[in-house]
């Protein structure tokens, strides 16, 4: 496994080895020894999640209070999506900062984000599947979002799919009314860097 630290400190890219013959393919999507090599300490899961998504879904931009936070390991074992973590971390060196790492069931990358960091992503095709292996569970009072479409952010959103068709943004009622980076600051619900 091949690792490479983000632009964003807490977040890492991981890229399997792919051992393929007439068969298929076969991968070892996460271990526990590269893992920890690379981000310093053990990851505890105590969720699963998958989501299915149609062509121009855009999820997030997510995050939990910390503490406790939640940190994810993500991939896209169907389709392909454009994964984007932001630095939400009020008083780090990156606040507001963005990078995007392509999922797909190609070269099957995963990537990591720790506690404080904003997920989303957009959907690149059809019933695309992305698996998050989560630090701690869900609980709705510790969630939040900031709007993925903020000009602050400026993330560069595709605008095609991986078939080059024109991409039609969907996105929930939520995340179309979750506030500007700026407004969730002024409000207190960003968590706070910790070096």
């Amino acid at each position: 496994m091949q690792v490479r630290p983000l632009a964003i400190d807490g977040a890492w890219e991981f890229v399997p080895t792919i051992h393929g013959d007439d068969r298929g393919s076969f991968l070892e999507a996460f271990t526990a020894a590269s893992f920890e090599e690379a981000v310093g300490h053990p990851i505890t899961v105590a969720q699963v999640n998958t989501s299915v998504s149609a062509a121009g879904v855009i999820r997030g931009i997510h995050f939990a209070d910390v503490p406790p936070g939640q940190a994810k390991y993500v991939t896209c074992t169907v389709g392909a999506v454009l994964d984007v973590v932001v630095d939400l971390r009020v008083g780090s060196p990156t606040f507001g900062e963005c990078d995007a790492v392509l999922l797909d069931d190609i070269d099957r990358k995963a990537i990591y984000l720790a506690e404080g960091l904003g997920h989303g992503f957009c959907a690149l095709a059809d019933d695309s599947v992305v698996t998050y292996l989560c630090s701690t569970g869900y609980n709705p009072a510790a969630e939040h979002g900031v709007d993925p479409l903020d000009p602050g952010l400026a993330i560069d959103w595709p605008s095609v799919g991986r078939d080059g068709a024109p991409l039609t943004r969907l996105l929930s009622d939520k995340d179309r009314a979750a506030p500007s980076v700026l407004e969730a600051k002024e409000r207190g619900l960003l968590p706070v860097y910790q070096d």
